[in-house]
């Protein structure tokens, strides 16, 4: 069973879990909002993923940050705190396939091609 981490009311999310439930995929969900999130966690995302897949760079909460923030996530030990600590701010949905693979963001036509095999 594949495995999705985000927050349970943002639209990326919604249109993603819609799209699960159609095709009838099963999935876990992890909420940031209800059960946070660990470094461990995310540095093995980031050993597929990099930083600037992680980071939601065109999200509120990035934007919010201050520049001395900003300039700091450029550094994976303070990007996995900022994570942590403003996990709006990782890119959403973050699905898990297998311990390998992963999507990250919702494109129904990538999902049609991984999830169709």
């Amino acid at each position: 069973m594949i495995k999705i981490y985000g927050i349970k009311n943002c639209d990326t999310m919604k249109k993603a879990f819609t799209w699960l439930d159609k095709n009838h995929i099963e999935y876990s969900f992890h909420d940031y909002k209800k059960a946070s999130i660990d470094s461990t966690t995310i540095q093995n995302w980031m050993k597929k993923l990099s930083l600037d897949l992680l980071i939601n760079t065109k999200g509120i909460t990035f934007k919010k940050l201050t520049d001395e923030e900003k300039a700091s996530a450029k550094k994976p030990e303070n990007a996995i705190a900022l994570m942590i600590d403003k996990t709006s701010m990782i890119k959403r949905p973050l699905v898990v396939l297998d311990k390998e693979e992963y999507l990250l963001g919702f494109d129904e036509e990538q999902w049609k091609k991984v999830f169709k095999k």
